[in-house]
C-alpha cells in the first residue's frame, strides 16, 4: 500500500513487525472488526530456514482464522510423528501424533515464507500492512501510558496514535526496552547449520532427531520434494572454510551418522545454500505495560528442537485477541485490563515451554560422553512407557501442558517402574 504524506495516522491498534507473530496478532485483532496498522521495517521478507512446523493447537488456531486451506492447497506436508533416534537410525522414542485423537491430530511443514504468505492473505479489511516503515519511539500520553509510535517512512516522520501498541519485533526488540521490560537472551554452546535438500522423491511423514557424537542432527521433510536438515556444529567449526573443507565435512558428517548415508550426494550440492543459525533461549518477566503488549520472538525464544518457537507466538496473537474480544477499542482501562489477564495466561504457559525445550535440548545436543549417555537413557525411558510417550506428545502438540514430574524422571531414567507403562490408554 502507497502511504499517504501524513503527520499523524488514529487506529485501534498499531503492531511493529511483520514476521509470523505481527502478522498471526493483525489477523487475529482484525477479525474482531478492530483497525490494525501493521508496520514492517524491511521491504521484503528474506528467505530464513526456521519456522516451518505448525503443531496441532497452531492448526487448530489457523483453521479459525482461514489460514489453513491456504497452506494445505499449496501442498503443506503432514508429519505424523517426532522420533528420536540412535546415528545409524534405530528408534529410541517415537511421539505419535495420532495418539492425542480428535481432528488434525498431525504436524505441518512449510517454508517460513509460504506460512507468513498464507497468513497476511488472510487479513481483514480493517488491517492495513505497510512495509519500509521503522518505528523509532513510543508515545506516551500525559499519565505516561503507551498511546502509539513514532514512525520514519521514506524520509519523513509521522506518528501512529493507537489505544494499543503491539512489539512484535523479535529477539532485539527495541519496543521491548523503550517500554522497560527486560529479557536476557542466552546462547546455546552451538549452532545449526541448515540444508535444503532438493530432488529428494520418498521421506518419511516424520521429524527425526537424531543422537550422534557431534550433538543434533533433525531432519523433516518439505512440499516439492525437498528435505530440511539442521546439524548442530561448534560456533567457528566452519568458519573461513574452502570447498574442499566443506565436502569432506560432509563425508565426515555422514561416517558418524550413517542414516544420512541415502542423503550424501545432497548435502554437497546444498552446501552453496546453507544457512548457519545461532540459538538462543530467554523469555521476558513480563508481557505487558499500561497499552503495550509482546507477542513472538519480542516475549520469548527457545531451542527449535520441538519446534515451539513459531507456534508459541501463533499462540500468543490468539489468546491476545480471546482477552480483547469485547472491549471497546477507545476505552483504554478495559483494554489495559485485558492485557493484564493476556499476561496472567501467557507468562505460565511460555515458562512451561521454556522449559520443556530446553530439557529436550539438554537431553539431544550434549556431546560429552556422560551427556550423550544421559540422553539416551531418558529418551529410552520414555520410549518404553505408553504413558510418557503420549505425556511428552500432547506437551508438544500447543494444545497444553502437563509438566514432567519428579517421579515422571525417575522412570525416565529405569530408578522407578511405570505402572502404567503397557495398560495406559490416553483419554481424548
Amino acid at each position: 500500500m502507497t502511504a499517504r504524506t501524513v503527520d499523524q495516522l488514529d487506529t485501534d491498534v498499531v503492531i511493529c513487525g511483520s514476521g509470523v507473530a505481527g502478522l498471526a496478532t493483525a489477523c487475529a485483532l482484525g477479525r474482531l472488526g478492530l483497525d490494525v496498522v501493521l508496520v514492517e521495517k524491511r521491504r521484503q521478507q528474506p528467505h530464513i530456514a526456521k519456522g516451518e512446523v505448525l503443531q496441532p493447537g497452531s492448526l487448530r488456531i489457523l483453521q479459525g482464522w482461514e489460514v489453513l486451506h491456504r497452506l494445505e492447497s499449496r501442498q503443506a506436508v503432514r508429519l505424523n510423528r517426532l522420533v528420536a533416534r540412535e546415528a545409524d537410525g534405530d528408534e529410541l522414542a517415537t511421539m505419535d501424533f495420532g495418539t492425542l485423537g480428535g481432528n488434525r491430530s498431525w504436524m505441518l511443514s512449510h517454508d517460513y515464507s509460504t506460512i507468513l504468505e498464507c497468513t497476511g492473505e488472510a487479513l481483514g479489511e480493517t488491517v492495513r500492512l505497510r512495509r519500509g516503515v521503522l518505528a523509532n519511539e513510543l508515545i506516551r500520553d500525559a499519565g505516561g501510558r503507551v498511546a502509539g509510535v513514532r514512525v520514519s517512512e521514506g524520509g519523513r516522520e509521522y506518528e501512529i496514535r493507537a489505544r494499543l501498541v503491539v512489539a512484535a519485533d523479535g529477539m532485539s526488540s527495541r519496543l521491548r526496552r523503550m517500554a522497560g521490560m527486560s529479557a536476557d537472551p542466552v546462547a546455546y554452546g552451538h549452532r545449526l547449520l541448515s540444508f535444503e535438500l532438493a530432488d529428494v522423491p520418498v521421506a518419511p511423514d516424520e521429524v527425526s532427531a537424531y543422537v550422534t557424537r557431534r550433538g543434533l542432527v533433525m531432519i523433516y521433510p518439505l512440499p516439492h520434494e525437498r528435505t530440511r536438515v539442521y546439524v548442530q556444529v561448534a560456533p567457528d567449526e566452519l568458519r573461513r572454510a574452502d570447498a574442499a573443507r566443506l565436502e569432506h565435512w560432509c563425508a565426515e558428517l555422514v561416517a558418524d551418522v550413517p542414516a544420512l548415508a541415502p542423503f550424501a550426494h545432497l548435502f554437497k550440492e546444498a552446501l552453496d545454500r546453507r544457512q548457519l543459525l545461532q540459538v538462543w533461549r530467554y523469555r521476558a518477566l513480563s508481557l505487558v505495560r499500561p497499552g503495550i503488549a509482546l507477542v513472538g520472538e519480542a516475549a520469548h525464544g527457545v531451542h527449535p528442537l520441538t519446534a515451539q518457537g513459531m507456534n508459541t507466538a501463533i499462540g500468543d496473537a490468539h489468546t491476545l485477541a480471546v482477552h480483547l474480544a469485547g472491549t471497546a477499542p477507545g476505552a483504554t482501562a478495559a483494554v489495559d485490563e485485558a492485557l493484564r489477564g493476556y499476561e496472567n495466561e501467557r507468562l505460565s504457559r511460555i515458562r512451561d515451554i521454556h522449559v520443556m525445550s530446553h530439557n529436550a535440548a539438554r537431553m539431544m545436543t550434549s556431546t560429552s560422553r556422560v551427556g550423550r549417555m544421559l540422553g539416551r537413557r531418558l529418551l529410552s525411558g520414555t520410549g518404553r512407557s505408553a504413558r510418557l510417550r503420549y505425556l511428552t506428545t500432547f506437551n508438544m502438540s500447543g494444545l497444553g501442558m502437563r509438566p514432567l514430574t519428579g517421579f515422571d524422571r525417575l522412570v525416565q531414567l529405569g530408578v522407578l517402574p511405570d505402572p502404567k507403562a503397557r495398560s495406559f490408554v490416553p483419554s481424548h
